[in-house]
């Protein structure tokens, strides 16, 4: 692949008409633009900032949020991309944290923020309504030159990790001050070749379609879309998530390649059958998927039948480490696959000794990039082992150096000093005809410290007044097939698990819910932090039913 001309603005110079971007139902060409990307890129210089200042963005799967990425891409800035459902004070905290230069935000959330009277950066940008207190958003460019900055130098993005522990911290990388189109080239050829993006012609890349259906505030999805300008591809954005609609826009637009979450793959299969093939998806070349676990029979729906197009990966906000192509899967099934290119992967136990093949420790991995956690030293500290670092997951490799995910060591249950790994027991209970998904959570136990409760999601059409007999089915199965200290001792039903946007599960939200729900029970003991006890947000549906 030809590294020259890969590059959103090498490609706008060579290809001006091309169709970049089709979002809001508007077309734009890449000549476009780039136009109103330097427009972008200039405005923020006139406003003084300088190589390294940060930029937040609060905004959707629309043009603004690709007009941000790549201006700050070409002017030595960061972006900080920040989920559009984060509360006022969140917001807040992300804005005082990256000490943001400028915050854009949807005219909607911008309102939002503003009723709740927080600080934020005194330069606020609203895009597609007015604010009261706030620029407009088309201020920024107005009256700007559409040529290049005179210097342009490669940004960064720097998001914020999900705060699982505690409050997210922005991962930040040194900026390297080269050459935007060359950094922008260098990823985006690694990426399309290990994933087969293009087709087989190597002077012909530009010929696929991007399918950007999941939130661009996300890091992998943000990421993609960017890959796929960069390749010559055309972006098609939706703002959110719908089976049909998604499927629509695959027969519509000839999409080739697109990022999901396996909640995206259930919803889709969903669908009824005749309903799903009448939709031609024979254009995909490739679909990503990462971001949770993907039970095994999803996994299986999906190849037959998109076909052997689908591709797991697992990473981290602060890198890629492993890759299963479609064709290993059939062999591997459960695996993450095995070390992307250049990169090591070692587990590790709790001295920093190297754990025997198969046995469960940190999974620590190379990166490209030094980063650090902003403004925690000791959380970056804790995350390295000499040049590897940690995300905090725990899983094992196999003798063919497959690697295998357990759990979050955050998720991690301690029994009677027992380690006991949730994603164990989920993968057992998800076997179940009745069950839709499972979390399994520890909870309070004044006798054994925490004890095993199995959140569960009905499956489509289940009745909930068959959960007894469905609990009595799922005990019998974990006792068959798991040590009995790993049987949960209570089973939650509910008709839906609380998830992010992106379609990972809450656990905070579901852990909270699971002690609220045994605590009313007289089960166990009730949280007693505030923290804890923030059970509004996630409390259970009126028919979630607790069975022990």
């Amino acid at each position: 692949m030809d590294r020259s001309k890969l590059g959103f603005h090498r490609v706008a110079d060579a290809h001006p008409d091309r169709i970049a971007l089709i979002a809001d139902s508007t077309a734009v060409s890449f000549a476009v633009l780039a136009e109103q990307v330097n427009r972008v890129s200039n405005g923020l210089r006139a406003l003084g900032l300088a190589e390294g200042d940060a930029v937040v963005a609060m905004v959707g799967n629309g043009v603004a949020y690709f007009e941000l990425v790549l201006a700050t891409a070409q002017s030595g800035l960061y972006l900080v991309p920040v989920d559009t459902h984060s509360s006022p004070r969140e917001v807040r905290y992300i804005c005082a944290d990256s000490r943001a230069a400028v915050l854009v935000a949807d005219a909607a959330l911008g309102e939002r923020l503003a009723s709740a009277a927080v600080d934020l950066p005194v330069r606020r940008f609203a895009v597609g309504g007015a604010v009261i207190g706030w620029s407009d958003y088309a201020e920024l460019s107005a009256g700007r030159s559409s040529e290049r900055p005179a210097r342009r130098v490669a940004g960064a993005l720097m998001p914020y990790t999900s705060g699982t522990t505690g409050r997210p911290k922005g991962v930040r990388r040194k900026l390297t001050g080269q050459n935007p189109d060359d950094v922008a080239a260098e990823l985006t050829a690694a990426r399309a070749t290990l994933f087969r993006l293009c087709s087989d012609d190597p002077d012909s890349p530009a010929d696929g379609v991007h399918l950007a259906c999941s939130p661009l505030y996300h890091n992998a999805p943000g990421v993609y879309s960017q890959i796929a300008l960069h390749l010559g591809h055309t972006v098609v954005g939706l703002r959110k998530f719908d089976p049909v609609v998604v499927l629509q826009a695959i027969e519509r637009h000839r999409v080739t390649w697109t990022h999901m979450v396996p909640t995206h793959f259930r919803r889709m299969l969903d669908l009824p059958a005749d309903q799903r093939a009448s939709f031609d998806v024979s254009s995909l070349r490739t679909v990503l998927h990462a971001g949770a676990r993907c039970p095994v029979d999803v996994k299986a729906a999906m190849l037959d039948w998109v076909g052997p197009v689908v591709w797991e990966y697992y990473g981290a906000t602060e890198g890629m480490v492993s890759v299963l192509p479609p064709e290993e899967w059939p062999v591997k099934r459960g695996s993450v696959g095995r070390p992307a290119p250049g990169v090591t992967v070692r587990i590790l136990d709790d001295a920093s000794a190297t754990t025997p093949i198969g046995q469960v420790g940190s999974i620590y991995f190379s990166v490209p990039a030094p980063f650090e956690y902003l403004g925690d030293p000791e959380k970056t500290e804790r995350s390295r082992s000499g040049d590897l670092v940690t995300a905090g997951d725990l899983g094992s490799l196999d003798d063919d150096g497959y690697l295998f995910l357990h759990d979050r060591r955050s998720d991690l249950i301690i029994s009677g000093g027992v380690n006991i790994y949730p994603a164990e027991i989920e993968a057992c209970l998800v076997r179940h005809a009745h069950v839709r998904d499972a979390a399994v959570v520890g909870v309070p136990d004044e006798q054994w410290g925490q004890r095993v409760v199995a959140v569960i999601e009905r499956a489509p059409g289940a009745d909930a007044t068959n959960d007894e007999t469905v609990a009595e089915d799922l005990r019998a199965l974990c006792a068959r097939d798991l040590a009995s200290y790993k049987v949960p001792k209570e089973l939650l039903f509910r008709d839906a698990l609380p998830r992010s946007e992106a379609g990972k599960l809450d656990r905070n939200g579901i852990r909270t819910s699971a002690e609220f729900l045994a605590a009313a029970q007289g089960i166990g003991p009730r949280p007693t932090t505030p923290d804890d006890a923030r059970e509004p947000e996630h409390r259970a549906a009126p028919d979630s039913r607790t069975t022990r």
